[in-house]
């Protein structure tokens, strides 16, 4: 998937929200400064894949720049199976952290809950398709979604298949 202007706004707007203007201050009130640290973002639960490449963003938007990716979108995962890993400064691990698990949970989510219909269709004629009914915003990440757990994109918008 390569992420378009408006997925990088979301990006942005989403660490901006976590600030508001501000500075995370717990990071500030109790890490060094100069502190580097790295971490692993794992699977609490079994699923398919979605999102790696908008938590890498959130990782680089931050500053983050040594990031290493294990598995990939539509890739079936079990818990525990590390999917990211990452190195840099604390803090900013600390600030992006929460905004990449959001945006890997919902699109894992999505993903995953497709793959188990796909799965309950298989051998038939049917195909799990999707609706314009996403997460305003999300659109296109939430059909990407879907399409990692094998299911097949409806119209994008009201102009298209009418």
């Amino acid at each position: 998937m390569t992420l378009s202007k408006t997925d990088f706004d979301l990006v942005k707007a989403a660490l901006a929200e976590d600030l508001a203007g501000g500075l995370d201050i717990t990071s500030v009130a109790t890490i060094d400064a100069k502190a580097l640290a790295s971490a692993d973002f794992t699977a609490r639960k079994s699923g398919v894949i979605a999102g790696i490449e908008v938590a890498e963003a959130v990782l680089r938007e931050v500053g983050l720049t040594e990031i290493k990716r294990l598995k990939n979108d539509g890739d079936q995962v079990s818990a525990g199976d590390v999917l990211l890993s990452v190195s840099g400064d604390t803090r900013a691990i600390l600030l992006a952290e929460r905004t990449a698990l959001n945006f890997f949970s919902q699109l894992s989510g999505v993903a995953t809950l497709t793959s188990a219909w796909v799965k309950e269709v298989a051998g038939t004629k049917c195909q799990v398709r999707d609706t314009r009914k996403t997460t305003p915003g999300m659109r296109v990440l939430e059909k990407y979604a879907v399409r990692m757990g094998g299911g097949t994109n409806h119209r994008m918008n009201l102009s298209d298949a009418a």
